[in-house]
């Protein structure tokens, strides 16, 4: 009987990467699972189910995962009831009778992490666990994509103004996450179920060389400028956010500064067989991600 691979968060940016390496197989069914069925992408063979009310209506995902053998499931956007939604989610999948759960954790996940949002990975973490199901956790080191949105244009140069320190951060393509999610999603055997894999790019950046690496590809002169804890809240609460947003956001620096974020691995290499690529190869290959900083 052919596997029926389930992918959420399938209209989304990983998601849809992940959806399209493991379409149109021979080898597995693949069913996406979306808000929005007008927004999913066209993939041959591929299954669209809606499920409206996402993570937080676990009757109407239950059923939009009915029959499913594996279930990729991707972190829900950031929210206040995130944590909530997440274990609905998990609760659905385990009620539809999904016998495997591949989940879009992140690098550094523990309840006392300092970055508040991976508090939350490791208690979804454990919900996916408590319920018995086959599982492996992702713990995706922070995008590549992410080091051009840290900085803001001032006076014709790209500044990255933060408290992370002089701490390092291992960022990651998206590409490469899609690359080793789809290579879990395809490999069913025993030998991943109840790991908890790191998935890192090829090495630890601190922001002074991540800003090195956005003047280099952007073409724009790039700093960064230290931040005290104290700055950080002061210049970021301006833009309206809730606090529980903004703490995530100043927590995921000190935690680089901490060295949570650290951590170089070679999983992308040993499951994908190609190098991860680094930050500057990822912008290169997706201008798009840095357009706002044009020089």
């Amino acid at each position: 009987m052919t596997r029926l691979i389930a992918v959420t968060g399938a209209s989304g940016t990983l998601g849809g990467r992940v959806a399209a390496r493991v379409a149109g197989r021979d080898d597995v069914a693949v069913r996406l699972v979306v808000r929005d069925p007008g927004r999913a992408p066209r993939l041959p063979g591929a299954q669209v189910v809606a499920a409206p009310g996402g993570y937080a209506d676990g009757p109407g995902l239950s059923r939009a995962l009915d029959g499913v053998h594996t279930l990729y499931l991707v972190s829900a956007a950031e929210a206040e009831d995130r944590l909530e939604q997440h274990r609905t989610a998990v609760a659905a999948a385990a009620d539809a009778g999904v016998e495997r759960v591949v989940y879009t954790s992140f690098l550094g996940a523990a309840p006392d992490a300092v970055f508040t949002l991976a508090r939350q990975h490791a208690a979804t973490e454990a919900a996916i666990a408590a319920t018995g199901v086959r599982h492996t956790a992702l713990r995706h080191a922070m995008y590549a994509d992410f080091v051009p949105f840290f900085a803001t244009v001032e006076d014709g140069q790209a500044v990255i103004a933060a408290p992370a320190g002089d701490g390092r951060a291992a960022f990651v393509s998206r590409d490469d996450l899609a690359d080793v999610g789809a290579a879990v999603l395809l490999d069913d055997s025993p030998a991943l179920d109840g790991r908890a894999l790191d998935v890192t790019g090829p090495e630890a950046l601190s922001m002074d060389e991540a800003a090195a690496v956005l003047a280099e590809v952007t073409g724009r002169p790039a700093v960064y400028r230290r931040q005290t804890v104290e700055e950080a809240w002061a210049t970021r609460r301006p833009s309206g956010h809730p606090d529980w947003e903004v703490e995530g956001w100043v927590t995921s620096y000190l935690a680089i500064a901490a060295g949570e974020m650290a951590a170089v691995t070679d999983v992308v290499p040993s499951l994908t067989g190609h190098p991860a690529r680094t930050v500057a190869e990822h912008l290169r290959a997706h201008p798009e991600d840095w357009a706002p900083l044009r020089g």
